[in-house]
């Protein structure tokens, strides 16, 4: 199914609001899209619609959108000026200043912006204020479960031609990302591989075994669920282009849909394209290995790839 940017809006949720405990969350991602939440409910409350408010910041219907999605950097005259507009009291205005501030503060990948685009800071922001994440990948390890080898050869084989200096900010930008997944409030990740993946030697065998094991690692010791689908059972339900949904309770709105292009991602937050894209995501969960079955499966590819090490060489006819 393809999706048209034009279908690419964010559905009303019920979320906290000024004169309400703040949430908890403080990070710049989560505060922005409270604030944003919050304006917006301000704005249904006294019955007004987005074309009523447009002219108060001086901008676009499309402007106050982004403003209110928490998808784009709040300005705080624009914040303020809405505020004021709603007839905000005292009390509601110091709660949203406090969340402009924090929306605001700077991002720990802001040092990597020579090789974060706008689309991938958006993903990392949604990452780290999201509380499940559920990944299908197609052709490689999803970057939140990247090996530094195995991301620095996924990075060259897309850019061939960069320098060894951006290579390896790429990646260590990568091994920031999954500072996520060994925090105390990291999300709960479902992470489905394409059986493909697992034999697409990124790098050779020998950063394809640190890979596999470092998979089987996180999923035995982590709590991350990594499930493998097979060639067979995913014939009729696999997409051909990975799928990554998130959930959120920070207050913006409670679920979105990304899909990676090969140099952009479609934000899919309108709930009826969330829904067909979340029974993909079911289907190709129902259709994956178990638990059980998918680290046997991990531990035979391990087998293999350590074999293929011992013994260097073509593999013989099925081995991989």
């Amino acid at each position: 199914m393809s999706v048209s940017r034009a279908e690419i809006e964010c559905p009303v949720g019920q979320v906290g609001v000024p004169g309400q405990e703040p949430a908890a969350d403080t990070r710049p991602e989560a505060s922005g899209r409270v604030l944003g939440e919050a304006l917006r409910r301000l704005r249904k409350d006294r019955g007004l619609a987005l074309k009523d408010v447009a002219p108060v910041i001086r901008g676009s219907i499309s402007k106050i959108s982004r403003l209110e999605r928490g998808e784009s950097p709040p300005k705080e005259r624009d914040v303020f000026d809405l505020a004021r507009h709603y007839g905000v009291s005292a009390e509601q205005m110091r709660e949203i200043d406090s969340l402009l501030q924090q929306s605001r503060s700077s991002a720990w990948f802001d040092q990597y912006g020579d090789v974060t685009p706008s689309w991938l800071r958006r993903l990392i922001d949604l990452e780290a204020s999201a509380y499940e994440i559920h990944m299908y990948e197609t052709h490689i390890v999803p970057g939140l479960l990247q090996t530094p080898a195995y991301a620095r050869a996924v990075v060259k084989a897309g850019l061939p031609d960069a320098a060894t200096a951006e290579v390896e900010r790429r990646v260590a930008l990568r091994e920031g990302r999954q500072r996520i997944l060994r925090s105390s409030q990291r999300p709960k990740v479902v992470a489905v591989l394409d059986e493909g993946v697992l034999r697409r030697p990124k790098g050779g065998p020998e950063v394809m075994l640190e890979q596999l094991r470092h998979l089987k690692r996180i999923d035995t010791e982590w709590g991350i669920h990594v499930r493998i689908l097979e060639f067979e059972d995913g014939a009729d339900v696999a997409p051909s282009y990975p799928i990554t949904h998130l959930h959120f309770r920070d207050g913006g709105p409670p679920e979105i849909v990304y899909v990676e292009l090969i140099d952009s991602a479609l934000y899919v937050t309108k709930p009826t394209v969330v829904e067909h894209y979340r029974h993909v995501l079911a289907e190709v969960e129902g259709k994956s290995a178990r638990w059980e079955d998918s680290v046997r499966i991990l531990d035979d590819a391990i087998e293999r790839y350590e074999k293929k090490i011992l013994r260097p060489g073509r593999a013989a006819p099925g081995e991989f």
